[in-house]
């Protein structure tokens, strides 16, 4: 199970690779991964670490989910501001609008229920911790009588 994580992403973020993902040149489009913040991600023997570079994001604005054994991180920012001359005229007025979506496949020794995430100096922090007990193998095996 170690380095489940740790997978090649494509270019939407995604652990899940695309057909074209394998195909086309990463330098050809690697304008794309501008959009993406910057990811690290470690295991110890107690969790899975992820940390995300997303400074100018404030905790209201990132979304942490989880469905179907996918880690989804999501953020939406606008910002607004405006300079006004003394009779009120506006002289500048600039806006920003900026987002981001990663996807990520966690493993099944993941405790779901107990993940933590935090913000700080512009860097989420998400523990995924492992389950305690081993996982049951899969395959059940039933007796003919």
């Amino acid at each position: 199970m170690k380095n489940q994580l740790i997978r090649k992403f494509d270019r939407s973020g995604s652990f899940f690779p695309t057909f074209f993902s394998n195909y086309l040149n990463d330098d050809l489009f690697s304008f794309v991964e501008g959009n993406l913040p910057a990811t690290n991600i470690t295991e110890n023997d107690k969790s899975f670490n992820i940390e995300l570079s997303i400074p100018g994001f404030k905790k209201e604005d990132v979304r942490i989910e989880i469905e179907k054994g996918v880690l989804k991180i999501s953020a939406q920012s606008e910002t607004q501001s405006e300079e006004k001359d003394e009779n009120e005229k506006v002289l500048r007025q600039e806006f920003r609008a900026s987002s981001f979506s990663r996807s990520f496949a966690i493993p099944e020794n993941v405790d779901a229920e107990s993940i933590e995430a935090s913000q700080k100096d512009g860097v989420l922090q998400i523990t995924l911790p492992k389950l305690n007990k081993a996982l049951e193998d899969k395959v059940k095996k039933i007796e003919i009588k």
